[in-house]
């Protein structure tokens, strides 16, 4: 095998562990935030935010970072923000 079908097999490799290791993180967030909204709307009338909203905005957040990451191992690699276009 040449050394670049490995570097890519590494980096799917990579990519599918650290997809995996996050949405376990997002389900624990899920439930961490439902079970405080339940406690907070039982005790107080503070204006509460959907939990959708707040793992829909971590997740954002988070796989903006990946994309950043991507792009600088790019840039680092080959010299381009997007390899191909000159």
């Amino acid at each position: 095998m040449s050394p670049l079908l490995i570097f890519l097999v590494l980096i799917v490799i990579l990519t599918a562990s650290l997809v995996a290791y996050l949405t376990k993180q997002f389900q624990e967030e899920n439930l961490n935030i439902s079970y405080s909204n339940q406690m907070n709307n039982s005790k107080s009338n503070l204006k509460t935010i959907e939990k959708e909203k707040v793992v829909a905005e971590t997740l954002n957040g988070r796989f903006a970072m990946i994309g950043l990451i991507a792009a600088m191992g790019a840039y680092l690699t080959t010299g381009q923000i997007i390899p191909g276009f000159v």
